[in-house]
C-alpha cells in the first residue's frame, strides 16, 4: 500500500514558518532596538568607568537608544568618545547637556541626557555624527565627590588648628566651671522655675494657732472700765507669719512649710484679748475702736518671739507691757519672759514649746495687768 505524503499540512507549515521569520524580523527593527537610529558622539573629558558597549542611553530618565562604540580621543589622553545611536524623535538640541548616570545595586554607568531649550538639532559640520560635550563634572561618582570634600574639609582644619585647639580648651574651662558650680546653677534654675510658674507645684503651707490660757486664778472683784488692747510692736523681724527660728532651721521639710496663721503682733494682740476674756478680772476689754473712750490701754511690745537653736534648743518669748491711763500717763510698766525647752523634730513639736511659753507669759500678763489697774 502506497503512503502519500500530507502535502497540504507541510505547506502550510513552511508558510506559518516564512510569515514568522518575517513578523520577527519586523518586530526586532520596529521594537526590539535595531529599527533606524540617529547617531551622535559625546565627549567625556575624564573617566567613564563601568559604562560598556550597549550601555542604555536615557533622555530625561527614558531609555532612547544605547551606546554603540567607545573610544580614547587621538588628540587629548583624557578625553573619551562615546557613540551613542538614538530614536530619531529624541529631542536632542545643540544645548542638550551629557552625564554620566548610574544604574542598579552594581552602579553600571548609562549616558543621561537632558534639557535642551533650543529649537535647531544638533548638526554635524565635518561629515561625522553630531557632537555633544558632556559635563567636565560627568566623571565625577559619588565616592571621588566625597573624597575631595574630605580633602577640602581637610585643608580647613590644618589651616586653623591652632584656632580649633584654642576653642576647646575653652570648652574645656568652661566644662570644668560648670562642674565646680553644678550646686548653684541648679539653685538658678530652680528660682528661674518659681518665678516663671514652672517646675513642680510647692506643698501647701501649714498653719499653727496659739492657745489663749484659760487657767487663772479667781478674781476676787471685776474691775470697771474699759481696757483696750491696740496691735504690740516688734521689730521687722517678728513682723511676719514664718517661725523664727536662729540661727539656723533644722533640716526637716515641715520647717519650710510652717507658718502661724496670722502675723505675730496680730495674732498674740488677739490672744492676749482672749486670754482678759477667759480670766473674767476686767469688764470690758477689746481692740482700739472709733469714738469709743478706753479707761486704760495695754501697751505690748514683742522683744523676743523665736526658738533659738544656739546650745540647746528653745522657745523665747519676751513682752514689754506698759498700762497707759485716761489721761496718758503710764500706770505701771513691766517685762515678762519664758524660755521653754524645744524639740526640733518637727514644726509641730517646735509650735508646741511655742504656746508654753507663750500661755506662761500671757498668764502673767493678764494677772498684773488686772492687779495694776
Amino acid at each position: 500500500m502506497e503512503t502519500r505524503a500530507p502535502y497540504a499540512v507541510i505547506g502550510f507549515f513552511v508558510l506559518a514558518a516564512i510569515v514568522a521569520v518575517f513578523g520577527f524580523v519586523y518586530w526586532l527593527n520596529n521594537v526590539g532596538g535595531i529599527g533606524e537610529r540617529t547617531t551622535y558622539r559625546v565627549r567625556f573629558e575624564h573617566s567613564v568607568a563601568g559604562m560598556l558597549n550597549g550601555a542604555a542611553v536615557l533622555f530625561n530618565g527614558i531609555r532612547v537608544g544605547e551606546v554603540t562604540n567607545l573610544q580614547l580621543g587621538t588628540d587629548d589622553p583624557n578625553e573619551i568618545i562615546a557613540t551613542i545611536a538614538v530614536a530619531p524623535a529624541t529631542p536632542i538640541r545643540a544645548d542638550t547637556q551629557a552625564g554620566i548616570d548610574f544604574q542598579g545595586l552594581t552602579g553600571v554607568a548609562v549616558v543621561s541626557l537632558s534639557g535642551g531649550t533650543g529649537s535647531a538639532p544638533v548638526v554635524s559640520k565635518d561629515g561625522r555624527p553630531p557632537l555633544i560635550k558632556a559635563d567636565p563634572m560627568a566623571w565625577q561618582t559619588m565616592t571621588q565627590a566625597a573624597r575631595t570634600v574630605m580633602q577640602r574639609l581637610d585643608t580647613v582644619i590644618t589651616d586653623n588648628a591652632d584656632n580649633l585647639r584654642g576653642t576647646i580648651a575653652s570648652l574645656n574651662t568652661f566644662a570644668q566651671a560648670l562642674a565646680r558650680n553644678s550646686d548653684r546653677i541648679d539653685g538658678i534654675v530652680v528660682g528661674l522655675e518659681r518665678m516663671t510658674g514652672g517646675g513642680p507645684a510647692a506643698a501647701p503651707p501649714v498653719s499653727y494657732d496659739l492657745t489663749a490660757p484659760r487657767d487663772f486664778p479667781p478674781a476676787t472683784a471685776k474691775k470697771s472700765g474699759t481696757l483696750v488692747v491696740p496691735e504690740p510692736t516688734a521689730l521687722l523681724a517678728f513682723d511676719t507669719q514664718k517661725l523664727l527660728i536662729q540661727p539656723s532651721a533644722p533640716d526637716d521639710p515641715s520647717f519650710a512649710r510652717a507658718q502661724w496663721s496670722d502675723n505675730v503682733p496680730k495674732l498674740i494682740q488677739s490672744k492676749v484679748i482672749q486670754a482678759f476674756e477667759n480670766a473674767g478680772y476686767v469688764e470690758s476689754v477689746s481692740r482700739p475702736v472709733d469714738g469709743l473712750e478706753s479707761d486704760y490701754q495695754l501697751l505690748l511690745d514683742i522683744r523676743s518671739f523665736r526658738i533659738s537653736t544656739s546650745g540647746e534648743a528653745s522657745a523665747e518669748v519676751e513682752l514689754g507691757a506698759k498700762i497707759m491711763g485716761k489721761d496718758g500717763k503710764i500706770v505701771a510698766s513691766r517685762s515678762f519672759r519664758k524660755v521653754v525647752p524645744a524639740q526640733l523634730t518637727d514644726a509641730a513639736s517646735a509650735v508646741s514649746a511655742f504656746d508654753k511659753a507663750f500661755g506662761a507669759v500671757v498668764t502673767e500678763l493678764v494677772t498684773w495687768a488686772a492687779g495694776a489697774i
